[in-house]
């Protein structure tokens, strides 16, 4: 990403969403964008890891965790499976875990917070549905730009 996300909205102002939840930051790539592709999924992560095991292109994948933080939807080894491929980036509405080797990878990563707890592998959930939080509807295919200040949405 070469333009910083309030560089970016000066430019297009309500052309583009704002999301307000304050994620942290984990992940070697405090800055990162491309097209978004989604998963809704509550306490399990099988399609996380599944869907992150695939080409990502430089796809960013957010994960509609429904805010829980009671299991941890993405650790090290989910993320290194992101990172062989290709993936730009992961914004979870929920937590990580494994967050010190996360740090590590070349992946840029937004989560609410960590908790050391798996989730379950049922396989429950949605790929590639329209989700919303923190004000914002994240479509796929539409881009995602995030850095330090935030998260910006084409509308």
């Amino acid at each position: 990403m070469t333009r910083a996300t309030a560089d970016l909205y000066d430019e297009f102002g309500e052309e583009l969403q704002s999301l307000s939840v304050q994620f942290r930051s984990f992940g070697d790539r405090a800055a990162f964008d491309g097209p978004i592709r989604t998963i809704r999924c509550v306490e399990d992560n099988a399609l996380v890891k599944t869907l992150l095991a695939t080409p990502g292109d430089g796809a960013v994948l957010v994960v509609d965790g429904g805010g829980s933080l009671q299991t941890a939807l993405m650790g090290d080894m989910i993320a290194e499976s992101a990172v062989a491929h290709g993936w730009a980036g992961v914004v979870i509405n929920g937590a990580i875990r494994d967050s010190v080797a996360i740090n590590d990878l070349a992946l840029g990563v937004k989560a609410l917070g960590t908790n050391p707890r798996k989730s379950a592998k049922l396989g429950a959930g949605e790929i590639d549905v329209e989700v919303s939080f923190g004000g914002v509807t994240f479509r796929v295919g539409a881009h995602l730009y995030s850095d330090e200040d935030g998260i910006l949405v084409e509308r």
